[in-house]
């Protein structure tokens, strides 16, 4: 059965339905000095613009990838992650990275990991983070030697062999996407986790998944296409006072970049959210004091086509520039 599993995921990335594969294995934030930015115009790699003129402009660019980690197989995959080869955090435009497991949260303030128990349950049980300062950045990195190195593709037995691995992990190929990060709202770390080459260096046993470092709530916003511009201003605008908040590391709503292009990478489904509400905060004690003074809706519910849907994940393998995100 595995090696069914194995050639069946290998065709599938053969087909062009992935751009990022799981890594290749390799052989404090409470100064409140508020950074809110002004939502300036940031470079379209292609356009310089962002999809239509009246929606706001990006602050930051963030890249994800959503996974689907098979049963039991979590310590594996983020061992595969922390012993990767990667010079993130060397790479110009860098800002931010963690990655994220999903979980329920639990009445006794744990959290229990949300693995989902079918393949449709299992999508983005998993996700990489990342927030780039341009999209022209993001776009560079992948077009260049850094992100070879950190795909296994420096060479056609090392990209096999990544696959291969990939494929007892995971259930599927892996699924980008890209958002415009809107309304950026962060706090300048006072120290950040040391990095070896552009990538941290932890204990990873692939037996006991990596300690928690941060915490995320993700709210999954669906808004009518012709009450977008409506929708990012009453956003962009409201007072949260997140940078005063005990914990708090950064906010950003995100838009789906529609105009996202480059191999495996999917148009948007029609029960995909066009906008997430991303907050990180230290952890979810510091989260949930904040949230409850300000878990009022953020919009109007006649800007939706569905009800907002909150998903919870616990980061690990945080990354940080000196500025933060």
């Amino acid at each position: 059965m595995k090696s069914i599993a194995a050639l069946s995921f290998l065709v599938s990335l053969l087909a062009g339905s992935n751009a990022f594969t799981a890594p290749i294995a390799r052989s404090a934030v409470d100064d409140f000095r508020l950074t809110k930015l002004s939502s300036a115009a940031v470079a379209n790699v292609e356009t310089e613009s962002v999809p239509r003129s009246d929606l706001a402009k990006r602050d930051r660019y963030i890249a994800t990838n959503r996974f689907a980690v098979r049963k039991d197989q979590q310590a594996k995959f983020e061992k595969r992650w922390a012993t990767r080869k990667s010079q993130l955090a060397t790479l110009p435009g860098f800002r931010y990275f963690h990655l994220m497991r999903r979980v329920q949260l639990q009445p006794d303030g744990t959290c229990v990991y949300d693995g989902g128990e079918t393949e449709e349950e299992a999508q983005e049980n998993y996700v990489s983070f990342t927030i780039w300062n341009r999209k022209s950045d993001f776009s560079a990195w992948r077009k260049g030697e850094a992100f070879k190195e950190a795909h296994g593709g420096t060479s056609i037995g090392a990209f096999l062999t990544t696959m291969i691995g990939s494929a007892f992990v995971l259930r599927g190929a892996p699924r980008p996407a890209f958002y415009d990060g809107l309304a950026l709202t962060a706090v300048k770390p006072k120290e950040t986790p040391e990095t070896i080459d552009g990538w941290r260096q932890v204990d990873a046993d692939g037996v006991n998944t990596l300690p928690v470092e941060c915490f995320a709530a993700m709210e999954k916003l669906y808004i009518k296409s012709d009450m977008q511009a409506a929708f990012e201003k009453s956003y962009i605008q409201r007072e949260a006072k997140l940078g005063e908040a005990t914990g708090f590391v950064a906010f950003s709503l995100l838009r789906r970049d529609g105009q996202a292009k480059g191999h495996g990478v999917a148009e948007m489904g029609p029960n995909e959210p066009n906008y997430v509400g991303a907050t990180v905060f230290k952890d979810r004690a510091s989260y949930e004091k904040w949230n409850a003074l300000h878990s009022d809706s953020p919009s109007p519910t006649t800007m939706w086509n569905k009800s907002p849907e909150k998903v919870f994940y616990e980061g690990t393998l945080v990354i940080s520039s000196e500025e933060g995100p």
